[in-house]
Parts: C-alpha cells; sequence; structure tokens
C-alpha cells in the first residue's frame, strides 16, 4: 500500500454487524436482553453481597469485584453496539476509540487475574481451612483486588502508549464491533510488528501466569478432597469450586483463542467477531447466573431479601 493512501485519523468508523441489516432488529432485542440481565444480574448480586452479612467473606468480597469487572466490561461495549445496530452514522472519534480500548483492556486483563486470586482463596479455604481468616484476611484481600486492577491499568497503558504512536493508517474503517486492538492494528501503515508482539506476549504471559495459579491451587483442592472420609464435604468442596471453574472454562478458552495464537489474517475476521461478542457480552452476563443458581448461600440471602421486601411491603400497605 503506497504512502500517500496513509493519513492520521480523527474518528474510526465500526461497521460492526452492517454485513447482516436484515437482523437488525432481532439484533437490537437480543443485546437489550443480554444488557439487561447483564447489569440487573451483576448490580444484583454486588448489592446483595454488600447487603449480607452473611456473604461478608472473601470469596463473595473477590466475587462482588468479578461482577463489577463483568457490568464495565458490557457497559463499555455494548450500548456502542446498539447504537451502530439502531443509526447509519457509526463513526467514534479517534479519542472515544482510545477510551473504549483503554478501559476493555484494563477490564480484561483484571478479570483473568482476579479469578486467578479466587482460585486462590478456594485453595487456601479447603486446603488450610484453620489458618484462612487468618491468611485471607481484610487487608489482604483489598491488597490481591488492588493488585488486580494495577495489572490490568498497566498492561493497559503499555498496549495504549504503543498504539499512539501509530502516525497514520490506510484507513478509518475497523471491521468490528468495537475499539478493539488486533483489528486496529491491521490499518496501521506503519510497522506494528512490536504492538502485535508485545500484544501477544502480554497476553500470553497472563494466561500462563493465571493459568499456572489455578492448575496449581485446583490440584491441591482435588487432593484434598479425594483425602476427604466424609462424603458430605466433599460435596460441599465440589460446589463451592465447580461454580468458579465453570467461569474459568469458558472464559480462559475464549480468551485463549482469541490473543495467544498467531495473527490469522483477515479471514478469520468473522469467527473472531463472534468469539469476541462472546466473552465481552455473553460471559458477563453468564457469570452472575452460574454464581447465583450453583450456589446455597447466594439463593438462600436472595430468598430473605425477597421476603424481607414483601413482608416490608404488606406492613406499609
Amino acid at each position: 500500500m503506497g504512502e500517500e493512501n496513509c493519513t492520521s485519523v480523527t474518528e474510526f468508523i465500526l461497521l460492526g454487524f452492517s454485513d447482516v441489516p436484515e437482523l437488525r432488529v432481532f439484533l437490537v432485542l437480543v443485546f437489550l436482553v443480554i444488557y439487561g440481565v447483564t447489569v440487573l444480574g451483576n448490580l444484583g448480586m454486588v448489592g446483595l453481597i454488600q447487603v449480607s452479612p452473611r456473604l461478608h467473606t472473601p470469596m463473595y468480597f473477590f466475587l462482588s469485584h468479578l461482577s463489577f469487572v463483568d457490568f464495565s466490561y458490557s457497559t463499555i461495549i455494548v450500548p456502542k453496539i446498539l447504537a451502530n445496530i439502531i443509526n447509519e452514522d457509526k463513526a467514534i472519534s479517534f479519542l472515544g476509540c482510545v477510551v473504549q480500548f483503554y478501559l476493555f483492556c484494563i477490564c480484561g486483563v483484571t478479570e483473568v487475574i482476579l479469578l486467578a486470586v479466587m482460585a486462590y482463596d478456594r485453595f487456601v479455604a479447603i486446603c488450610n481451612p484453620l489458618l484462612y481468616k487468618v491468611t485471607m484476611s481484610r487487608n489482604v484481600c483489598v491488597e490481591l483486588v488492588s493488585c488486580c486492577y494495577l495489572c490490568g491499568t498497566v498492561c493497559s497503558l503499555i498496549h495504549l502508549c504503543l498504539a499512539l504512536k501509530i502516525p497514520s493508517y490506510r484507513s478509518n474503517v475497523i471491521n468490528h464491533f468495537f475499539c478493539d486492538l488486533p483489528p486496529l492494528l491491521s490499518l496501521a501503515c506503519s510497522d506494528v510488528t512490536m504492538n502485535q508482539l508485545l500484544l501477544y506476549i502480554v497476553a500470553t504471559f497472563n494466561e500462563i501466569l493465571s493459568s499456572v495459579i489455578i492448575l496449581t491451587s485446583y490440584l491441591f483442592i482435588l487432593i484434598t478432597i479425594l483425602r476427604m472420609r466424609s462424603v458430605e464435604g466433599r460435596s460441599k468442596a465440589f460446589s463451592t469450586c465447580a461454580s468458579h471453574l465453570t467461569t474459568i472454562a469458558v472464559l480462559q478458552g475464549t480468551i485463549l483463542f482469541m490473543y495467544c495464537r498467531p495473527n490469522s489474517g483477515n479471514n478469520s475476521m468473522a469467527t473472531d467477531k463472534v468469539a469476541t461478542v462472546f466473552y465481552t457480552v455473553v460471559i458477563p452476563m453468564l457469570n452472575p447466573l452460574i454464581y447465583s443458581l450453583r450456589n446455597k448461600d447466594v439463593k438462600e440471602t436472595l430468598r430473605k431479601v425477597v421476603k424481607s421486601k414483601r413482608f416490608s411491603q404488606r406492613t406499609i400497605s
């Protein structure tokens, strides 16, 4: 591509799902429902954990932050998807694109590291129950969560600084529904080998680090569970880990597919879109459902809250 076709840009055009205009109404309804369930589920989970003393434990402290990150994830992405589907104007300013990518990257890295921290929490709770309250004290939990957000912020700043150094682009049309880094780099006129290499290295490092922590934690958990003589104890231990393992398997598998593989060119763009929708839109909706439906404490607390509200309404009436 010749240098005369390269120019600096002030805005980008997000194509999104413009290749299926006949499904516009259907897509709007689907994303509206998904976003509504995501907001209700995640903010409801945060609120439930805050108001219930029974849930003031390290596990639910981490879960409340996972729900907050999932809510943020969805809010960064879905409103812009809906706006692009409804409106003919699919433009996003350069600053808006940069901010969207930066916040999205923070949420992505934070969630991956947070899931590893939650695995460590389960390891301490099951393998060292007598030391659990001391090891996972309030200060330690706050420090661990702060490290998760710090890792997300640092990784995002690294990618952002390199992306801002790109002087010009072949086009301002992004074949995606939000400002993700890979499709943005594919439009750059300058050499972006360093950007692509760093994206691959950082994503792979985060995945390997979190996977090692998760696998090691659950290996010791499995050994401890198998040594338990009580069938009830085994069942309870497995049930507390099942939701977390489900979330990890779904999220980690999708991210590995998206970012920890060599660049495969434009032929896989449609597949990448579907995979991206899954982990940025669908997974944030599923996480609170997975944790609430499989968790007796959450279900019991929700029942009590609903009953108390009904009782107060009857008293008022």
